[in-house]
């Protein structure tokens, strides 16, 4: 299988400015807001910062894009977990997996328009279906999901 995530609509490990390029761990930016700075700007060259995520509007990055469809056409299982499943162009790549050969498994806790076209749907909260799924594996302890408490799957003894 494939060990690498695709993080097409990036990520937040820290905040840089849009003009420089400096950053900032994302703490620092709250302490800044929580301290009355209703828009941080870069104290190098006062340009807006923004987190490396994508908002509506804005472009899909094409080297992510390419890798995900690349992936999508050599996959065997395609796992779509927690998505709606209805915001192009993200949501075609289970279609594109699919119509290559992949087996379709859709994990989200509501239905998506593509529910009739997967091969296993489960419509259950994401946390607890992964960490029961592991337990099952065997794989629990392996990455360090309790198997314990409220999300965990050890079967009550009285």
């Amino acid at each position: 299988g494939s060990q690498r995530v695709v993080e097409l609509h990036g990520k937040a490990p820290v905040i840089p400015c849009v003009s420089c390029g400096k950053e900032w761990p994302p703490d620092d930016i709250v302490k800044r807001l929580d301290a009355g700075d209703e828009a941080p700007d870069c104290d190098a060259c006062g340009a807006p910062l923004k987190s490396r995520t994508i908002s509506f509007g804005q472009a899909m990055p094409a080297r992510e894009m390419a890798e995900a469809a690349e992936l999508s056409a050599t996959a065997d299982v395609y796992l779509a977990i927690g998505s709606s499943l209805a915001v192009e162009p993200a949501a075609s790549f289970p279609r594109v997996a699919k119509g290559h050969g992949a087996a379709l498994v859709i994990l989200n806790k509501t239905p998506t328009p593509l529910d009739d076209y997967a091969d296993l749907v489960i419509n259950a909260p994401i946390g607890e279906t992964l960490t029961a799924v592991l337990a099952h594996l065997g794989l629990a302890d392996v990455v360090g999901v309790p198997t314990d408490g409220p999300m965990g799957t050890k079967e009550k003894t009285d």
